[in-house]
Protein backbone atom coordinates (compact mmCIF):
# COMPACT_ATOMS: atom_id res chain seq x y z
CA UNK A 1 0.00 0.00 0.00
CA UNK A 2 1.04 3.39 -0.64
CA UNK A 3 -0.07 6.99 0.13
CA UNK A 4 -1.61 8.77 -3.28
CA UNK A 5 0.37 11.62 -3.16
CA UNK A 6 3.61 9.73 -2.98
CA UNK A 7 2.16 7.05 -5.96
CA UNK A 8 1.92 10.54 -7.75
CA UNK A 9 5.28 11.85 -7.06
CA UNK A 10 7.07 8.30 -7.68
CA UNK A 11 5.07 7.80 -11.25
CA UNK A 12 6.49 11.61 -12.27
CA UNK A 13 3.41 13.85 -12.01
CA UNK A 14 4.72 16.22 -9.94
CA UNK A 15 5.93 17.51 -6.62
CA UNK A 16 4.50 16.38 -3.46
CA UNK A 17 3.03 19.95 -3.34
CA UNK A 18 1.86 19.75 -7.33
CA UNK A 19 0.33 16.93 -6.83
CA UNK A 20 -1.62 18.17 -3.71
CA UNK A 21 -3.27 20.58 -6.14
CA UNK A 22 -4.08 18.34 -8.80
CA UNK A 23 -5.73 16.01 -6.12
CA UNK A 24 -7.74 19.39 -4.90
CA UNK A 25 -8.52 20.46 -8.18
CA UNK A 26 -10.53 17.31 -8.76
CA UNK A 27 -7.73 16.40 -11.63
CA UNK A 28 -7.11 12.67 -9.93
CA UNK A 29 -9.26 9.79 -10.16
CA UNK A 30 -8.65 6.71 -7.98
CA UNK A 31 -11.01 3.53 -9.51
CA UNK A 32 -13.75 6.68 -10.91
CA UNK A 33 -13.86 8.55 -8.32
CA UNK A 34 -12.22 12.14 -7.35
CA UNK A 35 -13.38 11.64 -4.15
CA UNK A 36 -9.91 11.06 -2.74
CA UNK A 37 -7.24 12.75 -0.22
CA UNK A 38 -2.90 12.93 -0.66
CA UNK A 39 -3.37 10.28 2.14
CA UNK A 40 -5.19 8.08 1.16
CA UNK A 41 -3.62 4.71 0.58
CA UNK A 42 -3.81 2.72 -2.77
CA UNK A 43 -2.77 -0.75 -3.84
CA UNK A 44 -0.34 -0.25 -6.75
CA UNK A 45 -0.68 -3.26 -8.45
CA UNK A 46 -4.89 -3.13 -8.68
CA UNK A 47 -5.82 0.17 -7.77
CA UNK A 48 -6.62 2.12 -11.06
CA UNK A 49 -5.68 5.82 -10.90
CA UNK A 50 -6.13 8.59 -13.59
CA UNK A 51 -4.71 12.02 -14.11
CA UNK A 52 -6.35 14.82 -16.56
CA UNK A 53 -8.13 12.12 -17.74
CA UNK A 54 -4.92 9.97 -18.92
CA UNK A 55 -4.08 6.29 -16.66
CA UNK A 56 -1.18 6.64 -14.51
CA UNK A 57 0.72 3.01 -14.36
CA UNK A 58 2.91 2.83 -11.21
CA UNK A 59 6.46 2.55 -11.50
CA UNK A 60 8.61 2.73 -8.44
CA UNK A 61 11.89 2.97 -9.92
CA UNK A 62 12.70 4.32 -13.56
CA UNK A 63 15.56 3.52 -15.57
CA UNK A 64 17.08 5.33 -18.65
CA UNK A 65 19.98 5.25 -20.84
CA UNK A 66 22.13 9.02 -21.16
CA UNK A 67 24.82 9.50 -24.13
CA UNK A 68 26.57 11.79 -21.64
CA UNK A 69 28.29 14.23 -24.28
CA UNK A 70 31.79 16.19 -23.04
CA UNK A 71 31.58 19.65 -21.43
CA UNK A 72 29.12 18.16 -18.50
CA UNK A 73 29.58 17.23 -15.26
CA UNK A 74 28.40 13.89 -13.70
CA UNK A 75 26.56 15.09 -11.13
CA UNK A 76 22.75 16.45 -9.62
CA UNK A 77 24.05 19.92 -9.38
CA UNK A 78 27.27 22.17 -9.94
CA UNK A 79 27.87 25.61 -9.46
CA UNK A 80 29.96 26.15 -12.90
CA UNK A 81 28.90 23.24 -15.42
CA UNK A 82 26.14 21.93 -17.00
CA UNK A 83 25.15 18.59 -15.19
CA UNK A 84 23.85 15.15 -16.39
CA UNK A 85 20.68 16.39 -14.68
CA UNK A 86 20.18 19.27 -16.89
CA UNK A 87 19.42 17.45 -19.22
CA UNK A 88 16.06 15.56 -17.94
CA UNK A 89 12.90 17.84 -16.37
CA UNK A 90 13.61 18.47 -13.02
CA UNK A 91 10.06 18.27 -11.71
CA UNK A 92 9.67 14.71 -13.64
CA UNK A 93 13.22 13.23 -12.62
CA UNK A 94 13.27 14.54 -9.02
CA UNK A 95 15.17 11.90 -6.71
CA UNK A 96 16.89 10.83 -10.10
CA UNK A 97 21.09 10.48 -10.05
CA UNK A 98 23.28 9.04 -12.37
CA UNK A 99 25.17 6.11 -11.40
CA UNK A 100 28.75 6.39 -10.50
CA UNK A 101 30.91 9.39 -12.77
CA UNK A 102 32.21 9.96 -15.97
CA UNK A 103 35.23 12.96 -16.36
CA UNK A 104 33.83 15.94 -17.77
CA UNK A 105 35.59 15.30 -21.05
CA UNK A 106 34.48 11.89 -21.36
CA UNK A 107 31.58 10.76 -23.28
CA UNK A 108 29.31 8.05 -24.00
CA UNK A 109 26.93 5.25 -21.65
CA UNK A 110 25.48 6.65 -17.92
CA UNK A 111 23.07 5.08 -16.59
CA UNK A 112 20.34 7.40 -14.82
CA UNK A 113 17.58 6.29 -11.93
CA UNK A 114 16.05 6.69 -8.56
CA UNK A 115 17.02 3.40 -7.52
CA UNK A 116 19.89 3.40 -5.21
CA UNK A 117 20.31 -0.74 -4.61
CA UNK A 118 20.85 -0.85 -8.47
CA UNK A 119 23.31 2.14 -8.02
CA UNK A 120 25.05 0.52 -5.36
CA UNK A 121 25.26 -2.64 -7.24
CA UNK A 122 26.81 -1.36 -10.36
CA UNK A 123 29.65 1.08 -8.46
CA UNK A 124 30.99 -1.24 -5.56
CA UNK A 125 33.59 -2.83 -6.14
CA UNK A 126 32.70 -6.25 -4.96
CA UNK A 127 30.71 -7.10 -8.16
CA UNK A 128 33.38 -5.90 -11.02
CA UNK A 129 30.36 -4.84 -13.45
CA UNK A 130 32.19 -4.27 -16.73
CA UNK A 131 32.53 -1.18 -18.50
CA UNK A 132 33.85 -0.84 -21.71
CA UNK A 133 35.54 2.30 -23.19
CA UNK A 134 36.37 3.24 -27.00
CA UNK A 135 39.92 5.25 -26.50
CA UNK A 136 42.18 7.10 -28.99
CA UNK A 137 45.38 7.68 -28.08
CA UNK A 138 48.45 10.11 -29.10
CA UNK A 139 49.87 6.84 -30.80
CA UNK A 140 49.87 3.58 -31.39
CA UNK A 141 49.57 1.56 -28.71
CA UNK A 142 52.06 -1.36 -29.00
CA UNK A 143 50.97 -4.99 -29.16
CA UNK A 144 52.70 -5.87 -25.87
CA UNK A 145 50.14 -3.46 -23.60
CA UNK A 146 47.45 -6.81 -24.62
CA UNK A 147 49.00 -8.69 -21.79
CA UNK A 148 50.11 -6.03 -19.66
CA UNK A 149 46.40 -4.85 -19.21
CA UNK A 150 45.66 -8.44 -19.02
CA UNK A 151 47.65 -9.20 -15.98
CA UNK A 152 46.89 -6.29 -14.23
CA UNK A 153 48.72 -3.10 -14.49
CA UNK A 154 50.51 -0.88 -12.15
CA UNK A 155 48.88 2.83 -12.24
CA UNK A 156 50.71 4.13 -8.78
CA UNK A 157 47.74 2.75 -6.95
CA UNK A 158 48.57 0.67 -3.48
CA UNK A 159 47.90 -2.37 -5.82
CA UNK A 160 48.18 -3.07 -9.65
CA UNK A 161 44.33 -2.84 -11.02
CA UNK A 162 42.40 -6.17 -11.91
CA UNK A 163 43.09 -7.81 -14.95
CA UNK A 164 41.57 -5.58 -17.93
CA UNK A 165 40.61 -7.05 -21.70
CA UNK A 166 42.14 -4.61 -24.56
CA UNK A 167 41.92 -4.79 -28.13
CA UNK A 168 44.52 -2.75 -30.43
CA UNK A 169 41.85 -1.48 -33.19
CA UNK A 170 43.25 -0.34 -36.54
CA UNK A 171 45.05 3.35 -37.10
CA UNK A 172 42.08 5.71 -37.62
CA UNK A 173 42.39 7.98 -40.71
CA UNK A 174 43.21 11.69 -39.52
CA UNK A 175 39.83 13.30 -41.11
CA UNK A 176 39.64 16.60 -40.05
CA UNK A 177 41.87 16.61 -37.74
CA UNK A 178 45.68 17.52 -37.26
CA UNK A 179 47.16 14.11 -36.27
CA UNK A 180 46.24 10.37 -37.63
CA UNK A 181 44.89 8.60 -34.03
CA UNK A 182 45.03 5.17 -32.72
CA UNK A 183 42.37 3.64 -31.66
CA UNK A 184 41.66 0.53 -28.87
CA UNK A 185 38.80 -0.77 -26.61
CA UNK A 186 38.94 -1.70 -22.74
CA UNK A 187 37.17 -3.68 -20.72
CA UNK A 188 37.60 -2.83 -16.67
CA UNK A 189 35.83 -4.46 -13.51
CA UNK A 190 36.47 -1.68 -11.37
CA UNK A 191 36.59 2.03 -11.02
CA UNK A 192 39.68 3.57 -9.88
CA UNK A 193 40.07 7.52 -10.84
CA UNK A 194 40.79 8.01 -14.09
CA UNK A 195 41.37 4.74 -14.26
CA UNK A 196 41.32 4.06 -17.88
CA UNK A 197 43.60 7.00 -18.64
CA UNK A 198 46.31 6.21 -15.86
CA UNK A 199 46.33 2.80 -17.46
CA UNK A 200 47.24 3.87 -20.97
CA UNK A 201 49.90 6.23 -19.57
CA UNK A 202 51.31 3.19 -18.04
CA UNK A 203 52.60 2.36 -21.04
CA UNK A 204 53.19 5.24 -22.44
CA UNK A 205 50.33 7.11 -24.51
CA UNK A 206 48.20 9.78 -23.71
CA UNK A 207 44.23 9.58 -24.34
CA UNK A 208 42.88 11.82 -26.65
CA UNK A 209 39.12 11.07 -26.86
CA UNK A 210 37.64 8.58 -23.91
CA UNK A 211 33.84 7.16 -24.70
CA UNK A 212 32.07 4.42 -22.80
CA UNK A 213 30.18 2.12 -25.12
CA UNK A 214 28.84 -0.23 -22.59
CA UNK A 215 28.55 -1.29 -19.11
CA UNK A 216 27.11 -4.88 -17.36
CA UNK A 217 26.60 -6.12 -20.64
CA UNK A 218 24.30 -3.66 -21.90
CA UNK A 219 25.32 -0.89 -24.93
CA UNK A 220 24.48 2.73 -25.93
CA UNK A 221 24.26 2.34 -29.51
CA UNK A 222 23.15 4.36 -31.58
CA UNK A 223 21.68 7.07 -28.88
CA UNK A 224 22.52 10.38 -30.01
CA UNK A 225 25.04 12.63 -27.41
CA UNK A 226 22.44 14.21 -24.97
CA UNK A 227 19.77 12.20 -25.61
CA UNK A 228 18.15 9.87 -23.17
CA UNK A 229 15.90 6.52 -23.50
CA UNK A 230 13.72 4.23 -21.36
CA UNK A 231 15.45 0.82 -20.82
CA UNK A 232 13.13 -2.02 -21.49
CA UNK A 233 12.29 -4.83 -18.59
CA UNK A 234 14.97 -6.94 -20.69
CA UNK A 235 17.62 -4.03 -20.10
CA UNK A 236 16.81 -3.76 -17.03
CA UNK A 237 17.50 -7.91 -15.85
CA UNK A 238 19.98 -7.69 -17.13
CA UNK A 239 21.47 -4.93 -16.13
CA UNK A 240 20.54 -5.52 -12.74
CA UNK A 241 22.17 -9.47 -12.84
CA UNK A 242 25.67 -7.88 -13.89
CA UNK A 243 28.64 -9.47 -12.41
Amino acid sequence: MIRLDKYLTDCAIGTRSEVKKLIRAGKVEVNGSTDVRPEMKLDELKDQVVVNKMPVVYEKYGYYLFHKPAGCVTATKDSMHKTVMDYFDARTFAGYSPVGRLDIDTEGFLLVTNDGALAHHLISPAHHVPKTYYVETDGPVPASAVELFDKGIDIGDDTPTLPAELVIRQTMEPGDSSAAKYAAEVTIYEGRYHQVKRMFQAIGRKVVYLKRISMGGLALGQLPKGEYRKLTETEVELISSSK
